[in-house]
């Protein structure tokens, strides 16, 4: 037998169909073989997992780094290093950047940047910026994983942002999705309804901008509804693969559930809407302003009752670092405030304390926020998997260890704006991430090189 690279050696390794007690051979960046215990052939570097758990890598489809703009707010070298921290070993960065990743040209610069830096394996969205085929064809060349499109107008002062990204006008949100139906690609959108939002926002100026519920009344669920029913009516005709980003809400629960099977259509939410809830954005403060808002416990249930039933099956981070000194600059205006949390480094240990607490088991989780993304964009099983062939991209996880959240205990660059997550024990912990072979962390430290990330492509 060929001599390993690698043996990962003693743990429980989780396969398609659940959890097994095998070792994991890797060779070449790729898994070479699943071995009972004992006959594995000789390996340079032997892993001893023994009273841990070996996953997947995971495939966070929801990722803002808007590099190479702001780096004060977090670059493709800091954020993906938090990414390797948490066991999430591909990530999909979303279009907007300053200029918006809506043109080829765009396309192409940013894909250099994120190869010059990245700590791991990445691809990239592209907005349809001019719904034109030339445009349109030209980024699917280049790779573009998968295409995103608000549904909200551009917000004030950051035009060039979202040039090509923001759709308000409903005829150009269904030009959208007929230009990009036959791409094979996923179209996700960030839903809310323009007009409701100004109607509400408008609403809301009478309000405290200092009280946290005032976001939330400036942006209720209603509006994430309608935009989402809309969007579904449409796709009926269009019949796009849409996908709808971070679900918060009862209502809008209630409309994926009504169009069933009408449309290629799917759903996920995200840690901040799964683990959080109004009363800790009011503790938090404006550090935990995010777009939709953070809603209550009645909506955080129904989203647990909807991945219970299989209506949304994505679990994603909608990571989107700020600096410090912009959040401080909002203190006491929320309306004023940057929408955002980093949430990288949570999304694994909160589905493994999810996992521990008996909301849904491992297989269910690892799903949720791996396989059934590699497999909607096109993906499994080189990603989201430990088969022979399959990458050799592993996550190993001690699910009786704990992680605590803290500026000291995280790696994001916006660590000190995570307030969200701080003082946060979960059960389960992130040993050592491995891409490609290669460790990328390993307790506690990212041992990932810069550039050391590749550009994925269906």
């Amino acid at each position: 037998m060929t001599a390993l690279d690698t043996l990962i050696s003693g743990g429980d390794v989780l396969l398609p169909d659940g959890l097994h007690r095998v070792d994991l051979g890797l060779a070449d960046g790729k898994v070479a073989g699943l071995y009972a215990p004992g006959t594995a052939p000789d390996a340079s570097r032997i892993i001893d997992a023994r009273g841990k758990t070996v996953l997947p890598g995971i495939v966070d489809i929801h990722f803002h780094v808007r590099a190479p703009a702001y780096p004060e707010r977090g670059t493709v070298l800091s954020e993906t290093r938090a990414a390797a921290a948490g066991g999430v070993t591909t990530l999909f960065e979303m279009p907007i950047s300053k200029p918006c990743c809506s043109t080829p040209g765009e396309l192409a610069r940013r894909r250099d940047h994120f190869s010059e830096n990245a700590v791991i394996d990445f691809a990239l969205y592209a907005a349809p910026g001019d719904l034109t085929e030339a445009s349109r064809d030209a980024m699917m060349d280049l790779g573009c994983i998968a295409w995103k499109i608000f549904t909200t107008p551009s917000p004030p002062g950051r035009a060039d942002e979202f040039e090509g990204l923001a759709f308000p006008d409903e005829a150009d949100q269904l030009r959208a999705l007929e230009l990009l139906s036959d791409t094979g690609r996923p179209v996700v959108v960030h839903a809310e309804s323009a007009a409701l939002l100004a109607h509400y926002e408008g609403l809301a100026k009478a309000l405290d901008p200092a009280d946290a519920a005032t976001h939330g009344l400036s942006r209720p669920a209603i509006c994430e509804a309608v935009a989402v029913a809309k969007l579904l009516a449409m796709n009926i005709t269009a019949q796009a693969k849409l996908h709808i980003a971070h679900v918060t809400s009862a209502e809008t629960v209630a409309v994926l559930r009504g169009f069933a099977g009408t449309s290629d259509f799917t759903a996920e939410t995200c840690p901040q809407y799964l683990f959080a809830t109004e009363e800790d954005v009011a503790r938090a403060g404006i550090y935990a302003k995010v777009n939709p808002p953070i809603r209550h416990q009645a909506d955080q249930d129904a989203l647990w009752q909807a991945i219970s039933d299989g209506v949304i099956d994505y679990f994603t981070t909608d990571h989107a670092p700020f600096a410090k000194a912009e959040k401080q600059a909002a203190e006491g205006d929320f309306p004023g405030a940057p929408p955002g949390v980093p949430g990288i480094e949570f999304i694994l240990p909160a589905m493994l304390d999810a996992v521990a607490r008996g909301r849904l088991d491992l297989k269910r989780a690892h799903d949720l926020i791996c396989a059934n993304g590699a497999r909607r964009y096109g993906l499994y099983p080189q990603k989201g998997a430990l088969l022979p062939g399959s990458a050799a991209d592993v996550a190993i996880v001690d699910l009786a260890g704990e992680t605590r959240f803290a500026p000291d205990t995280m790696h994001s660059h916006a660590r000190d704006v995570a307030h969200l997550f701080y003082g946060r024990v979960l059960r389960g912990k992130v040993c050592e991430t491995i891409l490609a072979g290669q460790s990328v962390f390993k307790d506690g430290a990212v041992t990932g090189k810069q550039g050391g990330g590749r550009f994925v492509r269906r």
